[in-house]
């Protein structure tokens, strides 16, 4: 148990108690008024009887794909099998076409269709993906009809899906072994329906709780929820299946309070499951677990004293006010906004001055979170940012008006910018694609890069719609403009700068010249004109052959294409897609990421995944904060505080019989490891003088979450998982616990010597032994020493665990304590304290 610490003679011990998104395609009800055509089984069991053309979009190619022809395995690899390759998971409906029909020898043969390859060798045994169907069956009987009817593909005047229309909409099982089979049906453009259960493909989220096999037949296996998936064309559709984890369900439910909404829809959620919420948490709870949450800070003794001292019954909506105002809330929420724009000096491509730009993201940042700026407006400054502040400013202005962001003493101030180029200038950012890889996942959530290559495999992007995503990045440069060049060479000359230079000294010369006052020519971000910039699209390692062609229309994921013509810079279009309110990706990729940092876990999660296949947990809490955050004018506090101020945020970690299990519908806070920069911190805290503590949340110079730690040579920050943003990815942050994190902290020699210097130590041991030459006793010699040392150890409870110890460790902490001069078992103690699961996790 988190709080049980049991008598013994050394700190040893005493330590191994202590550590005892809106979706295109939706799951809707059927109409009813459109009765769907037939299954393929049943018109096609018997040749004779089949008197229609099968058509190759809605029923060749999901057929294929139904069989796994398709697949990774197969004919969907790069290389395809045996000379015949199919698009990955059959979108590209044209090459597929001409895979199967085209060529000197088609596999599917209109002049001979009993002839053809692809009807008889999937008949085969020595079919090196083995027997797909047999002869006869109403597999052969689709592709041979489609061949004898001409083989045709499909126009692209031809109807596009609509929706599909799943039956059941939600499963609720109610003892494992139980079935039920899922009915799929087509709904397109031109009116038709048709069941497409027989072609569609499904996969089940978390098979413990549910399985889904070929046919759609869903199982049940455990108590909890999940969703299964079902796949048809375009369309990726999930299904909520739960099976409740008690009999608390309906009537027998018992009456929870829910004071906001948010508990509301959390509520509603349990209920369905038979899960009740824990209770809340107590005051020395709360106040940890907000305040390490809210401003990666450990509440003060000083603090924590008086706000259990409080009374007033909206003590708790007041104490995050009064953290939402801090420049530790700021400092905190900077560092966690550098993650997903990927700050990193290392990354940059410009080798001068990287810890100085690195320095200055980090401060456009911090004063935007601490000035609660909007947002979009934030984003907006990222996404249409530019190097020169006014399109006027010439190129030597521009030059000396950056050269004066490096000056020293007097370095002008960055973070008034209105916009920050730095994000564009990474080395993983100087081709389209990765702009396009970037983007999506820093601000929309959305893991795009699969479909460089292929479809998506969860959702509904091709590589069509990557391209002309990544079209709204082609026009964007970094460098020198070509009407610049001579003036940057004259710049250069009179700075000494000679041709080929070493990048060494080149930076040598750079800090010198800076230093002398003097103007360095610099390169900038712009926006190229004419359409893609002027440029030819680049070769790469993932696009060897360079798309030919004029270049593609810009278009906005899931909507509409934006016209060259109408914007000088196409990331305005994207800017401004991304306020719109009915955006499905923009705000719910924020809102899930902050909920994410409260519980550990987003209601869609991971928090950076947003695909159709990855639902949410709880649909309308994601509804519900979305709109809300953005009818707030994409109000950062509020939605803080929306969150901090509901009884689901402030519930206890500890467990009910119900909710023992749950880490995916907010019954109970998950106690969750600490971050890097917050456990840094928070050592750093533990052992600091009183005087630095009172400044803890005002003064960041030293904090980790303040930026000023040099992260890249820092052995903690390393081993307690901070991220190096090199990739596109929330994972890169790792709070997992490991082996090397419990070494280090209980035998690194720097976190040793952070105790044995600790400041406060230092007084303790000087009130132990006053000099002689002082004049006057201790204030110490004036208590009666059981007194003086209850006070010690409660003192390291509230500097460790932010709570007053219990009975039972109070006495045993003494003990350790009390045993020889109160400042050498102190130093025990505190070592002990930094050692247990309680201090570094929040719950």
């Amino acid at each position: 148990m988190m709080r049980r610490i049991c008598v013994t003679a050394a700190a040893v011990a005493l330590l191994a108690v202590l550590v005892a998104v809106t979706v295109v395609f939706a799951a809707v009800p059927r109409s009813g008024s459109i009765p769907p055509v037939r299954p393929l089984p049943q018109r096609f069991a018997a040749l004779h009887t089949a008197g229609e053309v099968p058509d190759f979009r809605r029923h060749v190619i999901p057929m294929m794909g139904r069989m796994g022809c398709n697949s990774r395995a197969c004919h969907g690899s790069f290389q395809g099998q045996g000379g015949f390759r199919l698009s990955l998971f059959g979108y590209d409906f044209p090459a597929d076409h001409q895979a199967l029909t085209g060529g000197a020898e088609p596999r599917a043969d209109v002049h001979n269709p009993l002839d053809s390859l692809v009807l008889n060798h999937p008949t085969e045994a020595d079919h090196g993906g083995g027997q797909r169907f047999t002869r006869g069956s109403w597999q052969y009987n689709v592709l041979r009809r489609w061949i004898e009817g001409g083989a045709r593909g499909t126009s692209a005047a031809a109807a596009q899906l609509t929706r599909l229309e799943i039956q059941p909409a939600e499963i609720v099982f109610r003892q494992p072994g139980e079935k039920l089979r899922l009915s799929v049906a087509a709904v397109w453009g031109d009116g038709s329906r048709e069941d497409v259960s027989d072609i569609s493909r499904f996969r089940s989220n978390d098979e413990s709780i549910a399985e889904v096999n070929d046919e759609g037949l869903v199982t049940a296996r455990g108590k909890g929820d999940t969703h299964v998936v079902a796949f048809y064309d375009r369309a990726v559709v999930p299904i909520p299946v739960m099976m409740p984890v008690s009999d608390l369900v309906g009537e027998k439910y018992p009456r929870v309070e829910a004071a906001t909404p948010v508990d509301r829809l959390v509520t509603e959620k349990l209920r369905k499951l038979g899960i009740v919420p824990s209770g809340l948490a107590d005051d020395a709870q709360f106040l940890r677990r907000v305040s390490l949450d809210l401003t990666g800070t450990l509440p003060t003794p000083d603090e924590i004293r008086a706000f259990l001292a409080e009374r007033a019954a909206d003590k708790r909506a007041r104490k995050i006010d009064e953290l939402l105002a801090s420049p530790a809330y700021a400092a905190w929420w900077a560092t966690k906004f550098c993650d997903w724009t990927g700050n990193s000096p290392q990354q940059l491509v410009e080798q001068t001055f990287r810890p100085e730009r690195s320095r200055q993201w980090y401060d456009w940042l911090y004063r935007r979170v601490a000035e609660n700026v909007p947002y979009d407006r934030i984003v907006s400054g990222l996404l249409l940012a530019v190097s020169r502040s006014a399109p006027e400013q010439s190129y030597r202005d521009y030059c000396r008006e950056t050269t004066c962001y490096f000056r020293k003493p007097a370095a002008a101030d960055f973070s008034g910018r209105e916009t920050m180029p730095y994000y564009w200038t990474r080395r993983n950012m100087q081709l389209p694609e990765d702009r396009a890889v970037s983007v999506s996942y820093a601000f929309l959530g959305v893991r795009i890069q699969c479909a460089q290559c292929h479809k998506h495999p969860f959702d509904q992007w091709t590589q069509q719609d990557f391209r002309q995503f990544q079209a709204f990045f082609e026009p964007l440069r970094y460098g020198v403009k070509p009407q610049d060049s001579a003036e940057r060479r004259e710049m250069l000359d009179a700075l000494g700068v000679t041709k080929g230079i070493g990048q060494k000294a080149l930076i040598e010369k750079s800090r010198e010249a800076v230093d002398k006052g003097q103007t360095l020519p610099w390169n900038e971000l712009f926006v190229a004109a004419g359409p893609g910039g002027g440029k030819a699209e680049k070769k790469n390692k993932l696009n060897k052959n360079p798309r030919p062609g004029p270049p593609l229309t810009p278009k906005l994921l899931g909507a509409e294409e934006v016209p060259a013509a109408r914007y000088a810079d196409p990331r305005v279009a994207l800017m401004e897609w991304m306020r719109r309110p009915d955006n499905p990706y923009f705000a719910r990729a924020i809102v899930n990421r902050v909920w994410a940092n409260y519980f550990g876990s987003g209601i869609v999660n991971p928090p950076d995944d947003l695909n159709m296949a990855n639902p949410p947990s709880n649909g309308p809490l994601l509804d519900y904060l979305s709109d809300g955050f953005v009818g707030s004018g994409f109000d950062l506090k509020w939605l803080h505080r929306t969150i901090l101020n509901s009884q689901t945020y402030q519930r206890t970690w500890e467990p009910n019989a119900t909710n023992r299990g749950d880490e995916r519908n907010f019954s109970r806070m998950v106690p969750r490891r600490l971050p890097a920069e917050v456990a840094y911190d928070a050592i750093l805290q533990a052992v600091a003088a009183p005087g630095r503590l009172a400044t803890i949340r005002t003064d960041m110079s030293g904090r980790a979450i303040g930026g000023a730690v040099d992260f890249k040579n820092n052995f903690a920050l390393t081993t307690l998982g901070k991220p190096a943003r090199q990739v596109t990815c929330d994972c890169e942050r790792s709070n997992d616990p490991s082996l090397l994190q419990t070494v280090m902290l209980r035998n690194d020699p720097a976190v040793l010597r952070q105790i044995d210097g600790s400041p406060w130590l230092r007084q303790v041991a000087q009130a132990d032994d006053p000099p002689a030459k002082s004049g006057r006793k201790a204030v110490a010699s004036k208590l009666p020493p059981p007194q003086r040392v209850e006070r010690l150890v409660r003192e390291v409870f509230l500097r460790t665990v932010s709570r007053p110890p219990t009975a039972a460790e109070l006495s045993d902490a003494k003990q350790l304590v009390g045993t020889r001069r109160p400042s050498a078992g102190l130093r025990e103690l505190l070592w002990t304290m930094l050692n247990t699961k309680e201090f570094i996790v929040n719950h």
